[in-house]
Order: structure tokens, then C-alpha cells, then sequence
């Protein structure tokens, strides 16, 4: 990129405060048309509120904001879109009860004459629109909540980008490729180099390093709530990057696997799903980490979700702590464990891959939602047991040194991304499971928790309970897992070794592009 671009984006001195605490603390920040800014760091680090502040949803406390050399303020998301700013958050905004259409073109359909909407016409438009930034795939007919969290991520990208006003003049991208992987991630680089080239500012926010070093003309790490360096890819790599964010160095991220394997703790044998997966056998065994790594439509969060009892099967089996649920017929389309009750009780826990809607209750504190899963063991007739609750949900805090230490009082909401994960992985550990089924537990996680989930994996295999990791980082399932199993269109196409398998391999089976 010209260094003689026009200067798009221009932060001087923001600062913001909550109360009497300051989380920004004076940031200054420039982009150029063109380029793709990322900002990298820490989970509380700032960078949240940084982009709140840009997408009008919180006001700076301090300082100025300049579009295009002009000074301006953003009073309101609406303030920020009619600037041109648009922001895909991290959490889905999604309404999931309606299409991917009524989504999309909310409040621009086309009309027709007496003012009906022209559904054709809408549906058309939100098609052409996907297969123009490379998501053809998506049938915008489909309703949003029964897409993957994966292709509802693809569809919040599409939706930054049709609106009144036309283009947009800034994109902020807050993590946009935690669930995607293979071609899905290759058409999202794809869209930001097009926007690039049109002389669209991309603000690219991720905690994956290596795409950032490949991606971003420019890179700032903040920290602290503050900007501490500025550099560019070809004067750093991921050590520093991570030096650089945490103020140390990296250490080892993965730990050194040991494993021996025991007896098997849950069998799945021949499960079948239609329209989702097929004939689907595996077997998880105590003490070692199993991955699953599959590309976005594989099944595999289906998959989870069907073994936890939370969706229903069409045949097959399931063997838990060596109770064998009744095989599956046709005929009566039952489900293997009736609900994820019944499969709490066989000893089964499931970390979903959206912790915002399927893991926490953002309404509660962060005690009360560590404290569901155990509601029916923490009372005492019709009153709780606040007592022991408090006891149980210390103990987990200071386990998982889930941050600040004084959590238990704060609403899970105001948590960092890295510390809601934490408190989602509590709930479920207080049920005591012997297999721990976990949906992209890392997503939107930086580097430093990353490390400390890993361990903590680590630590639970080892104490001898089966682990399913599911993954679209390919990096992780294979660093964090004894062996790995991978899912395309709806199969078990391979079972590979983790320590002697390279991530080529992997992406050849799922994408069925083996010798």
C-alpha cells in the first residue's frame, strides 16, 4: 500500500472511563484507505471497547475521532453507519427466527405496487449479494438459527455490507474467522483484499496470528488500554506479537502429550442424522484428547449436539460408562439420550461453540450462571443453598483463575471474552463429567488463555476423562489432541495420529482431495 494514501481514520488521546476506572487510557490510532489495520491483544486489553467506540456504541470519555482529516463524533450506531463505519462484532446480531433474506435487506426490500414486499425480487437480491463475496453456498431462504454458527458469521459480513449508503468507508472486523476454516477462510481473505483494493479501510481484529502477519499491511498491539507498539509484518512474527501483548514471552503453548489411552468411556456406533451426518462410529477413551476437525456444513457441530441429547437421531448407538442406550429405529425417530439431562447424568458435558447464546445467560452474575448446572444438588428443599454455591463457584474461580477475582458478583456480560469462556467451562466441570465435549472452546480467546485451557485439558485427560475437542483451527487440533478425526459432508472420512500428521493432511480429508 502507497504510504500517500489519504488518511482515512485518524484516534487522538481517546480515552474511556467506567465510573472511576479507565480501561482506555489515551489511545492514539491511524489508518490509510486501503489498508488492513489489525490490532492485536490480550483479552482485556482494550480492544473491545475500542471498537465499541467506533461503531458509536460507546462514547469516548476523552479525545477525538477524524474521518477523512474531518473531526467527528458518533453519538450512536446510526451516527457511525451514516459515516460509513461499518462493525461485524464478534457475537452474532442475528435475529434467528427469520431468514437469511429478511436478515440481510431488513428494512430494504424491494416493493412491489400497493407497497407488498417483492419476496422473488428479495430473495434474488440477498443470493446475488452472497455469491458476490463468495458465500453462494448459503440458501437465503434458510431461517438464520438453523444455519451454523460459521455461515451466520459469513451472513453478518454480508449484512456490513448492503445497507443504505452504499459501501462502506471503514470495516471493522472483530475476530470474523474464529469458526472458519478452508474455503470459507479463504473467501473472507479474498472479500478483504477486493475492499482493499477499492479503498476500503479494514480495522482487523484477531487473536490468529498467522493470518494477521498475512493479512495486514500494519499491525498495533494494544495493552493495557494502551498502544504500546506499531510495526508491520515483514518487522515481526508471532513470538514477538506475543511477547509484545502479554510482556513476556510466549512459552510453550501446547502441552507435551503423554497419552495412555484406558477404557473407553463413550462409543458411538453407526449414528445417523438425516440431512446432517451419516453413520457416524467413534470411541473416546479415558485419558486422551480427541480432536474433530471438520469444514463448515461437515456436521460436526450437529454431531455434539445430537450425542449430548439436544437434538434428535434416526439410528444408531451410544455406549456411555458402559450403559448402552436402546439402538434407534426408523419408525420412532427418537433421540439417543432424550435430553442433555439425561445426558448429564450418563456423566457427559457439552461446551457449545456460541457462549453468548447457548452457554451463558447474560442477564445473570457470573456465580449464578457457574452455578446452573448444579441447581438441583446446591438445594435444600425449596430454598438454595447459598453456602455451599459460594463455596463451589470460589473454588472454580480460583481453579480457572477466571478474572477479576471478584467476579462472582459481576453480571457474566461484563466479563472479557477469554473469562466468559472460563466461566462457561466451570459450569460445567462442577457436574463432575467423565467426557467433556467442547465446541471451539478457544474462539475469540487470546493467546495466554489459549495456553491456560490447553493445560487444563491437559490436566483433566490425565486424571482420566475423555476429552472431544472440535475445531476449525487446524493448528490447535492437532498441537492440543492425541489423534484426530475429521468430518466432510456428514462422514468420518479419517482418523489420523496428531504427532504424525501435518495440517496439509488434515484439509486433504476434509476437503476430499486425497491420493
Amino acid at each position: 500500500m502507497s504510504s500517500t494514501a489519504r488518511t482515512a481514520l485518524e484516534i487522538r488521546g481517546v480515552r474511556k472511563a467506567y465510573g472511576s476506572t479507565e480501561v482506555l487510557h489515551g489511545v492514539d490510532l491511524t489508518g490509510r484507505a486501503g489498508e488492513v489495520l489489525a490490532v492485536v491483544g490480550a483479552n482485556g486489553a482494550g480492544k473491545s471497547t475500542l471498537i465499541k467506540i467506533l461503531a458509536g456504541a460507546e462514547r469516548m470519555s476523552a479525545g477525538e475521532l477524524r474521518l477523512d482529516g474531518e473531526r467527528v463524533e458518533l453519538r450512536s450506531p446510526h451516527d457511525a453507519h451514516a459515516h460509513g463505519i461499518r462493525t461485524v462484532h464478534q457475537e452474532l446480531t442475528l435475529v434467528p427466527e427469520l431468514s437469511v433474506t429478511e436478515n440481510l435487506l431488513m428494512g430494504h426490500f424491494p416493493r412491489r405496487f400497493g407497497g407488498l414486499i417483492d419476496w422473488r425480487a428479495a430473495h434474488a437480491r440477498a443470493r446475488e449479494l452472497l455469491e458476490s463475496i463468495g458465500y453462494g453456498a448459503i440458501d437465503p431462504r434458510t431461517r438464520a438459527g438453523r444455519l451454523t454458527v460459521a455461515r451466520q458469521q459469513m451472513v453478518e459480513i454480508a449484512k456490513a455490507l448492503v445497507s443504505e449508503g452504499g459501501e462502506p468507508r471503514i470495516l471493522v472486523l472483530d475476530e470474523p474467522s474464529a469458526v472458519l476454516a478452508g474455503g470459507d477462510l479463504e473467501a473472507l481473505f479474498a472479500l478483504i483484499r477486493r475492499l482493499q483494493r477499492r479503498g476500503v479501510l479494514i480495522v482487523y481484529v484477531s487473536h490468529r496470528l498467522a493470518e494477521v502477519t498475512e493479512l495486514a499491511t500494519s499491525i498495533v498491539v494494544i495493552k493495557d488500554g494502551r498502544i504500546v507498539a506499531e510495526t508491520v509484518p515483514e518487522r515481526t512474527d508471532e513470538n514477538e506479537l506475543i511477547r509484545l501483548m502479554a510482556g513476556r514471552g510466549p512459552g510453550r503453548l501446547y502441552p507435551a502429550r503423554r497419552p495412555d489411552a484406558g477404557e473407553p468411556l463413550l462409543t458411538v456406533s453407526g449414528l445417523h442424522r438425516p440431512g446432517e451426518f451419516r453413520d457416524i462410529s467413534f470411541t473416546l477413551r479415558a485419558g486422551e484428547i480427541t480432536g474433530l476437525f471438520g469444514l463448515v456444513g461437515s456436521g460436526r457441530s450437529e454431531l455434539a449436539r445430537c450425542v449430548f441429547g439436544a437434538e434428535p437421531a434416526y439410528a444408531g448407538s451410544v455406549t456411555a460408562s458402559g450403559s448402552t442406550s436402546e439402538s434407534v429405529s426408523a419408525s420412532d425417530g427418537a433421540q439417543l439420550f432424550r435430553s442433555p439431562r439425561e445426558a448429564i447424568a450418563a456423566g457427559l458435558a457439552l461446551v457449545t461453540e456460541d457462549r453468548k447464546r447457548t452457554g451463558l445467560v447474560l442477564g445473570l452474575t457470573t456465580a449464578e450462571n457457574i452455578g446452573l448446572t448444579t441447581l438441583r444438588t446446591t438445594t435444600r428443599g425449596p430454598l438454595l443453598d447459598t453456602g455451599r454455591r459460594r463455596r463451589e463457584v470460589t473454588a472454580m474461580v480460583e481453579r480457572l483463575d477466571i478474572r477479576p477475582a471478584h467476579c462472582a458478583k459481576l453480571p457474566v456480560r461484563t466479563l472479557s471474552g477469554g473469562n466468559q469462556q472460563k466461566a462457561v467451562l466451570a459450569k460445567w466441570l462442577l457436574t463432575g463429567p467423565r467426557v467433556l465435549l467442547l465446541d471451539e472452546p478457544t474462539r475469540g480467546v487470546d493467546m495466554a488463555t489459549r495456553a491456560e485451557i490447553y493445560r487444563m485439558l491437559d490436566e483433566l485427560a490425565r486424571a482420566g476423562m475423555a476429552v472431544l475437542l472440535i475445531s476449525s483451527d487446524l493448528t490447535e487440533v492437532l498441537g492440543a489432541t492425541d489423534r484426530v478425526l475429521v468430518m466432510r459432508e456428514g462422514r468420518l472420512t479419517a482418523e489420523l495420529p496428531s504427532d504424525r500428521t501435518t495440517e496439509d493432511t488434515v484439509l486433504a480429508h476434509a476437503i476430499g482431495h486425497t491420493a
